[in-house]
């Protein structure tokens, strides 16, 4: 270790200490935890230290614009993590080098929330495989260049972790790790300021626990029970699992519904301040044990209380937020065809400092929640539960002339709300589109579908951050309705996204003609559009370009005397706008780099007619003529 590298671990560990004891206060508790940081270093391979020293010269290499995610379950893709392995050429055929593995950890059947009700930390479930499965799969992935990501579940553990088959055995240490409560006073307390998070499949946030004769908090089911925080063993223990986590090779820990891991009865138990100091402590473990890995956070709340959760630029908490506002306001504007909310919060995006680093998508494996912002809206007559209703009958179809098709999530009457569920291709209309056309009834459907799909995409792509399709999305798989019929998951409509990958229908992206091809040919020219061009580096500039129609967005990026113009006509019908080059001097000239054409103003003019058919995008370039 070097006199530099010494000072910054003294530095981190005299932050850490200054942060653990304002919380907890328990010298005894923090000397555990720094004898855990000791343990978990000592472990790290060989292999992963020298991935921490290759990136100890680039803190941000998860910035780069060549990289380009997939999410996926494994049971889904193959089955197991082996069979993950196996299909790696395939993933690499599809352009992937940050790989996003959804819940694998050991959980009940019939009791996993599809993974997130953890029994054990440290075993993988056994039909998926072993943590020597895992390891050897990222060490696979590190060879051909593929980074990987890991979900880590903090706010709670299953029903049947050890921690509370203890509680239930009467062991106070270990009733000490959850909130217990011997009658309903303290918990019908907390309802009165805390929301439910699923109030049609799991109302309420306690559950009564016959074995325990006491109520258990429970915010996301009632076989998940949360975990104490302010008790430091809970703390210390589940640094320690994420450590472990890291060194088995994940490079990104995806911190899973962080905003709820400090209650607090009289609030709301969501956003408090100490949860920002706990993630901050859990970022200076991984600086001093595994500085090569980033922390990615799952914050599925309102714009103005995500970007806290990055933390200061010089004390960072979260490296990487999930965008879940761009993606929800970016299925609004199709479903309107309205652009104005979605330029008015891009505008918010891009004054963030550049320490605020998304991860971007379309679809995931959750739902699409409308946590709108309504007061913008408003402004335009919108009224909130109206709104909400349209977005939900549009997107499942049951809107007049919608040919989006999926599914409601959580339908909750009383509160006039409930979320949306589908596939990509299936909530674009290909899904409409396809089963028209067995019909006979035309081409137009099925080519709506298609440049919704695309121009989607493109947009997905056009933003600063990491772009991340849901595994079946480079093939148009559709929605997946056969869950209606598995008793483990019939009452959950997300798992009509959430089907098994089709390795059938993958084949048909090598035939000429078929929708397959022509998404995952589509695809594959936006990835390596995006990363030959430096405009899109993370480092650009980019503002909103107003296009003066409200059905087409328009994002300009800047790098070094390059531009780059992104139109993306959110409606069905044409659109026409002018283009304008951004500065007085240089040539007027601008290049569609997916289709290599020139496109120039008329003679004299001093913009260029750009014409979108429906769902129409382009990319416009133009770099400064040097002087």
């Amino acid at each position: 270790m070097t006199e530099q590298e010494r000072q910054k671990k003294i530095e981190l560990l005299k932050e850490l200490q200054q942060l653990y004891m304002e919380l907890y206060g328990d010298e005894e508790a923090f000397a555990f935890f720094v004898k855990m940081l000791d343990k978990n270093a000592g472990e790290r391979r060989p292999a992963l230290r020298k991935l921490d020293e290759t990136r100890a010269g680039d803190a941000h290499w998860y910035h780069s614009n060549k990289l380009l995610g997939m999410m996926l379950y494994v049971q889904n893709f193959g089955g197991s993590i082996n069979a993950v392995k196996d299909h790696l050429p395939y993933l690499e055929e599809c352009g992937i080098n940050y790989l996003h593995l959804m819940p694998l950890l050991d959980s009940t059947k019939g009791k996993s929330d599809g993974g997130y009700a953890v029994s054990d930390f440290r075993k993988i479930r056994p039909s998926l495989g072993t943590m020597e499965d895992l390891e050897n799969l990222a060490d696979a992935c590190h060879e051909k260049g593929i980074s990987l990501c890991f979900d880590f579940v903090l706010n709670h553990t299953s029903e049947d972790h050890a921690w509370a088959k203890a509680a239930r055995a009467g062991d106070p240490v270990a009733q000490s790790r959850f909130f217990l409560y011997d009658n309903w006073e303290i918990p019908h307390k907390y309802e009165q300021t805390v929301p439910q998070v699923f109030p049609t499949t799991a109302p309420g946030n306690f559950t009564w626990c016959d074995a325990l004769q006491k109520v258990v908090m429970t915010t996301f089911h009632n076989y998940q029970w949360d975990l104490n925080y302010a008790n430091p063993m809970v703390f210390n223990d589940m640094t320690d699992n994420l450590l472990y986590l890291a060194n088995r090779g994940m490079d990104v820990i995806r911190l899973d519904a962080i905003p709820y891991i400090w209650k607090e009865l009289g609030t709301n138990c969501r956003n408090l301040p100490q949860v920002h100091t706990i993630v901050r402590m859990m970022h200076l473990a991984c600086q001093l044990v595994c500085p090569g890995v980033a922390l990615l956070g799952e914050v599925v709340m309102e714009p103005r209380e995500v970007v806290p959760y990055f933390g200061p630029e010089e004390k960072p908490e979260c490296d990487i937020l999930y965008n879940v506002t761009t993606m929800c306001t970016t299925w609004h504007c199709l479903a309107t065809r309205d652009v104005r909310l979605l330029s008015h919060q891009m505008e918010q995006v891009c004054r963030l400092p550049d320490n605020c680093f998304f991860q971007n998508y379309l679809r995931c494996h959750d739902d699409i929640g409308w946590g709108l912002d309504y007061g913008f809206l408003s402004q335009y007559g919108t009224d909130e539960v109206a709104h909400k209703k349209y977005l939900n009958e549009w997107f499942t179809g049951k809107w007049p002339g919608s040919w989006a098709r999926g599914e409601m999530y959580n339908d909750a009457a009383d509160l006039g709300d409930a979320r949306t569920c589908g596939t990509t291709a299936s909530l674009c209309g290909l899904e409409t589109g396809i089963l028209e056309m067995l019909d006979s009834k035309g081409e137009a459907s099925l080519r709506r579908g298609l440049d919704c799909d695309l121009m989607l995409h493109a947009w997905l792509f056009t933003q600063t951050g990491i772009p991340v399709i849901y595994s079946g999305d480079e093939i148009a798989q559709l929605n997946d309705y056969s869950y209606h019929e598995d008793p483990a998951h019939w009452d959950d409509s997300r798992y009509v996204h959430r089907g098994k990958f089709d390795f059938a229908l993958a084949e048909k992206r090598l035939e000429k003609g078929t929708v397959q091809q022509e998404i995952f040919d589509g695809l594959q020219k936006l990835k390596d559009t995006r990363a030959e061009y430096d405009v899109f580096r993370s480092d650009a500039k980019v503002y909103v370009y107003y296009t003066g129609d409200d059905r087409v967005f328009g994002l300009l990026r800047e790098y070094e005397g390059q531009t780059l113009v992104g139109l993306f006509n959110f409606s069905e019908h044409p659109a026409d706008v002018k283009l304008y080059a951004p500065h007085e001097t240089g040539d007027a000239v601008w290049r569609d780099i997916l289709a290599d054409t020139e496109i120039r103003p008329e003679e004299g003019q001093p913009a260029a007619d750009i014409h979108l058919n429906g769902y129409g995008f382009y990319w416009l370039y133009r770099k400064e003529q040097q002087a």
